[in-house]
């Protein structure tokens, strides 16, 4: 196999990396990609810092083996705290992150004052703060831990069709997080776990709607086509395909990403460490 057409890897906690995948399959449409979700042991916002690095190298490890040509991390918590180890269990496969990207699009929306919502772990760590700092010096920034939001999406509670009290409850949560930064003069929001897109409308609405909300999906998306080009592994031709895989509850997951992101897996494989 030509190493062009080997398959990007992608894995998150869940199911909130498919933003991060759709948004790539939008910008590289011709590429291959397999797709990791941890069911078994999401959310990794709770988990301590150590088990999240063990975690990310296990998986990494696996889709190495598979014979990807890059590893995208598409969790936050994952890129906030376990970079490191991900880059030296990935045997010279180039990786990247969704926190340096994301920092990066702040930067260029020209953005004075930030407030970074994520996971305990992500907030935790200080990672948005350290790569905001380097890539629009000067910029005041917040950072705000909203864990309730990822068990929210995994459970299916931002999906429409659940009904009035499960969006009562998501809308109870973000009013609860967010209201103490309405009116406070934040030009930008970034989301700071790839589940809280699917939250964006519920987020918008407690925050205000004139707030700049940056996703990193399509950051990190750009980002990883800029390494395939400088690597010289863009696929040249034909259409790309997708393969799943989750530690558990298949059949859930694939419910979730059809009911939420419109995207159907087909079958899922089950991996489990």
């Amino acid at each position: 196999m030509d190493k062009s057409d080997r398959p990007i890897g992608v894995f998150d906690s869940g199911l909130g990396g498919l933003t991060v995948l759709a948004a790539m399959r939008r910008a590289l449409p011709r590429e291959n990609f397999v797709y990791f979700g941890d069911t078994a042991r999401v959310p990794y916002g709770t988990k301590s810092p150590d088990s999240v690095r063990q975690f990310s190298r296990e998986i990494t490890a696996w889709l190495v083996s598979r014979g990807i040509k890059t590893l995208v991390v598409a969790c936050n918590t994952a890129s906030s705290v376990a970079l490191d180890a991900v880059r030296a269990a990935a045997r010279g496969v180039p990786v990247t992150g969704v926190i340096e990207p994301g920092a990066a699009a702040f930067a260029a929306s020209g953005g004075r004052k930030v407030l970074v919502i994520g996971t305990a772990a992500t907030v935790a760590s200080r990672a948005y703060g350290r790569a905001l700092r380097r890539a629009a010096p000067g910029a005041l920034v917040t950072e705000r831990a909203c864990p309730l939001f990822v068990p929210l999406v995994e459970e299916g509670w931002s999906d429409p069709s659940r009904g009035r009290r499960a969006a009562a409850l998501t809308r109870l949560a973000a009013e609860e997080y967010l209201s103490p930064y309405r009116g406070k003069g934040y030009d930008s929001l970034i989301l700071g776990c790839t589940h809280y897109p699917l939250l964006k409308g519920i987020i918008a609405r407690a925050m205000g709607r004139k707030i700049n909300i940056i996703d990193s999906a399509e950051a990190a998306a750009l980002a990883v086509r800029g390494t395939l080009a400088r690597e010289g592994l863009l696929r040249r031709g034909g259409r790309g395909s997708a393969r799943f895989f989750v530690s558990d509850a298949p059949a859930r997951f694939s419910a979730l990403a059809a009911a939420l992101l419109g995207i159907r897996p087909g079958r899922v494989g089950v991996k489990r460490f």
